[in-house]
C-alpha cells in the first residue's frame, strides 16, 4: 500500500508528532509513504517524494510542520479536484492523510468525489472548531501559550492597576479564549458566541474593581462581533480606569507543542494508518468521550458547541 501524507490549512503545534507516527505506524504494516510539500498546492505542483523513517528522526519535538502548509487556491477551480486525482493517481497513491482544519477536509471530499483514493482526515487547528472532536490537534499547546502571556500581563497589570485586554485566536470559534481565561483566572472572556456583551462587561469589571482588584485582565476572542478597540474605549469610559492591548496574533501556533499535543498527534497518526489499511474513506479520526473515533466529514461542516462543562464554570467565576 502506498500512502500520502500532507498538512493543509494553519501549522498547528503536535502536526510533527502526527506525521512522525504516520511514518512509524506505515512501517510496521510495511506501507510506503509519499510526502505532499506544502499542503494541497504540493499535488498541483507534483512535488511529492518517499518520506521514510530517518525523514522524521528528531521532529517529534518541533512545533509548525516538516512538510509546510499552504493555501491553495487550485483547488477551488472548478477542475481543481479532477487534475489532483490525475496527480495523485500518476504517483499511484492508495489512500491520502490530511492533517489539518475543516478546509483540509473539504479537500478531501473534493477528491473522492473526483474518483480519487479513499482519503482520512486528522483534525489540526489551534482554534479546536470542528464539530465531532472533542479536541483537536495544537489547541492544548495554543491554549498554554496564552495563559503563558497572561500570567505575565497579570503582573504587570496589578502593579500599574489597569486593565489589560488580551486578544487571542479561535477564528469564529471561542473555545481558546474561553480555555485561557478560565484558566488564567481573568476577570471576563469576550467570545464569538455572545453576541454583544458589552454592557455586562462593564458590570463585571466594576464588580471586580469594587472587590479591590488591581490589575484587569480581559480576554477577546478574534471572532467577537464587537471590536476590541470599541471593547477597550467602552471599558475606560465606564470605569475611569486606562487600558493596554496585547494582540497574541501567530505566536500561539508556534512552540515546542505540549505533552497532551504530542500524545493526541501520535495516537490520531496511528489511528490514520489504521483506517487506511481497513479501507475506511471520507471519515476523519476524532475524539469523543476520550476515544479515538471515525467521524464523517460531513460532520465538520456542522458548529462545534462550545465545552458546556467550561461555559458553567465561566458563569460562576467571571
Amino acid at each position: 500500500m502506498r500512502l500520502a501524507v500532507l498538512t493543509s490549512g494553519g501549522d498547528a503545534p503536535g502536526m510533527n508528532a502526527c506525521i512522525r507516527a504516520v511514518v512509524r505506524a506505515a512501517d510496521v504494516n510495511d506501507f510506503e509513504v509519499l510526502a505532499i510539500r506544502r499542503g494541497y498546492q504540493g499535488v498541483f505542483d507534483d512535488d511529492i517524494a518517499p518520506l521514510t523513517r530517518g525523514d522524521i528522526i528528531d521532529t517529534v519535538h518541533m512545533g509548525g510542520t516538516t512538510l509546510g502548509t499552504a493555501r491553495c487556491a487550485d483547488m477551488y477551480e472548478d477542475d481543481g479536484p479532477a487534475r489532483a486525482v490525475e496527480v495523485l493517481s500518476r504517483h499511484g497513491v492508495d489512500a491520502l492523510i490530511a492533517i489539518g482544519g475543516d478546509g483540509t477536509f473539504r479537500g478531501c471530499e473534493a477528491i473522492e468525489r473526483a474518483g480519487g483514493p479513499p482519503t482520512i482526515g486528522v483534525p489540526g487547528t489551534i482554534d479546536n472548531d470542528i464539530a465531532g472532536t472533542e479536541t483537536t490537534i495544537g489547541f492544548d499547546t495554543a491554549v498554554n501559550t496564552a495563559l503563558d502571556a497572561i500570567d505575565r500581563l497579570r503582573d504587570t497589570a496589578r502593579s500599574h492597576g489597569i486593565i489589560h485586554i488580551v486578544r487571542v485566536m479561535g477564528r469564529h470559534c471561542g473555545a481558546l479564549a474561553l480555555a485561557a481565561a478560565i484558566a488564567g483566572g481573568t476577570e471576563a472572556v469576550v467570545l464569538p458566541e455572545d453576541g454583544h456583551p458589552a454592557e455586562g462587561l462593564v458590570e463585571q469589571i466594576t464588580d471586580a474593581i469594587n472587590h479591590g482588584k488591581q490589575g484587569i485582565i480581559v480576554v477577546v476572542s478574534e471572532g467577537a462581533r464587537d471590536s476590541i478597540d470599541g471593547i477597550a474605549a467602552d471599558l475606560t469610559l465606564q470605569t475611569g480606569r486606562s487600558h493596554r492591548i496585547t494582540v497574541l496574533g501567530h505566536i500561539q501556533r508556534g512552540g515546542r507543542p505540549s505533552a497532551v499535543d504530542r500524545l493526541l498527534g501520535a495516537t490520531m497518526g496511528v489511528e490514520a494508518v489504521r483506517a487506511a489499511r481497513q479501507g475506511a474513506h471520507g471519515v476523519f479520526i476524532g475524539m469523543q468521550a476520550g476515544s479515538l473515533v471515525r467521524v464523517p466529514y460531513a460532520v465538520a461542516a456542522g458548529t462545534q458547541p462550545l465545552d458546556e462543562r467550561l461555559t458553567g464554570v465561566r458563569k460562576l467565576l467571571s
